[in-house]
């Protein structure tokens, strides 16, 4: 890839567009993708020009949103090759790529479209966000159940062409309800004179078009499809989700909660491309929020300066104990977080979790209070006691406030990846500084 890089860069730098465009139209769309996001800003929009109308379709799907708005851009000039562009892009990969646009630019782009393309994009757009709906393509190939199999494969040679898909063929009444799926495997295999009807089984697993996209994910999972249909209430098909579709969401919901989880907003662009005040932006929110949070973290400690003070041995093991109390609940809303994405737990299962996560989180403090015990013993052996029954205490503390916020911001309708770890790290501090020199007050008789 990188020989093929930098013989690109010169038959640019030669002007040699007959051969590079040679060159790029022999190559996998994915490869092309490559060459234009690591290309310099102008070149990109110049290699892209040479696509042939396929080329440029699959290549533009593999291309990250913020380098397809760049080619857009570049190609407002010509507007017979945009319009081809646009129109000739699946209906699934259009409307993810208007989503991540301006409303007034969206609206410019659609009048692009011919009448048919447009009423489809209008169509997926009008689903609520996040939604399934926006995840589908009307493109499919639908049968009746009395066509022979000879019909079907007619009939998959007359529309299949256009479909993003063909593993599986839908069949559907003459009000268009799905019936049942067929796999094309078996249409294959089948007798020429056999009936559609003859290979129902009924047996199919349909998705909803109003229903949220985790949906998808999780039916995806449980059923190893490459495909599934899309209905409405009623049972009427409208369109399918492709599994690359489905992986595109993972991909998407696995960072947002990925950043989420860190304290950082989602990032609007690549980060080797933003410019130093955009990322600056991205990150300073929660940084000012936590710094508010932590100093708060400060005043509770200046209440206990007259203990430091006789027992300045108790700093020593300061940091280790709230290090503890924090990293205890991080490792818990991580694992939590997970469970409630994948539908592994659900918000019910709450009380069941927390008496498990007692007994776990009671003997991870136990483990580790002997080893901080043993390190007290030579060091400050007057306080063995008080570092390792903190230690217990903020570890159980700290794993059940990580088992516990998920949940609750699961109740409050919130995203839990936004219990991040920085938050549950500041309030397991909070506490640790407490429980610690509560502790050693009373055990110290100060």
């Amino acid at each position: 890839m990188v020989n093929i890089k930098r013989n690109f860069r010169d038959l640019i730098n030669k002007k040699d567009w007959k051969s590079l465009k040679y060159s790029l139209n022999q190559l996998d769309p994915f490869d092309v993708a490559q060459c234009i996001k690591d290309s310099s800003e102008g070149d990109d929009v110049v290699l892209f020009r040479l696509l042939n109308r396929e080329q440029a379709k699959e290549t533009f799907q593999h291309l990250s949103h913020e380098s397809q708005e760049q080619i857009i851009e570049g190609l407002a000039q010509n507007i017979h090759k945009l319009s081809d562009l646009l129109n000739d892009l699946d209906p699934d990969d259009r409307t993810a790529f208007f989503e991540e646009l301006p409303g007034k630019v969206t609206q410019q782009l659609i009048q692009l479209l011919s009448d048919d393309e447009r009423k489809i994009a209008t169509q997926l757009l009008g689903y609520p966000e996040n939604s399934i709906g926006r995840l589908m393509t009307p493109n499919y190939v639908a049968v009746k159940p009395h066509y022979t199999i000879e019909e079907v494969f007619a009939h998959i040679r007359q529309y299949g062409k256009n479909c993003e898909t063909i593993d599986s063929i839908y069949v559907v009444d003459k009000d268009w309800k799905l019936l049942d799926d067929i796999q094309i495997k078996d249409i294959i295999l089948a007798s020429p004179n056999q009936t559609v009807s003859e290979l129902m089984d009924r047996r199919f697993v349909a998705l909803n078009a109003m229903e949220d996209q985790e949906m998808a994910i999780r039916v995806f999972k449980d059923y190893d499809r490459a495909s599934l249909p899309v209905v409405n209430e009623e049972g009427i098909l409208l369109g399918i989700v492709t599994f690359d579709d489905i992986m595109d969401v993972v991909e998407e919901e696995s960072t947002e909660d990925f950043l989420k989880f860190g304290s950082l907003q989602k990032p609007i662009i690549d980060p080797l491309k933003a410019p130093a005040f955009t990322l600056y932006k991205e990150r300073i929110f929660w940084l000012v929020a936590l710094l508010f949070v932590n100093i708060f973290s400060g005043a509770v400690l200046s209440n206990f300066e007259h203990l430091i003070q006789s027992a300045v041995s108790l700093v020593f093991f300061l940091p280790l104990i709230i290090d503890s109390a924090g990293n205890a609940g991080s490792q818990t809303a991580s694992l939590m977080i997970r469970s409630l994405a994948t539908g592994d737990v659900h918000l019910k299962d709450w009380y069941k979790l927390v008496g498990k996560e007692f007994i776990v989180s009671f003997l991870l403090g136990i483990t580790m209070a002997i080893g901080i015990a043993a390190i007290a013993k030579f060091r400050s052996p007057e306080i063995i006691y008080i570092v390792a029954l903190t230690m217990i205490l903020v570890v159980m503390i700290g794993s059940l406030i990580g088992l516990l916020l998920p949940f609750i911001f699961t109740k409050l309708k919130l995203d839990p990846a936004t219990a991040s770890a920085p938050l549950i790290t500041s309030i397991a501090d909070i506490l640790g500084i407490v429980i610690y020199f509560s502790l050693a007050s009373y055990f110290l008789g100060f």
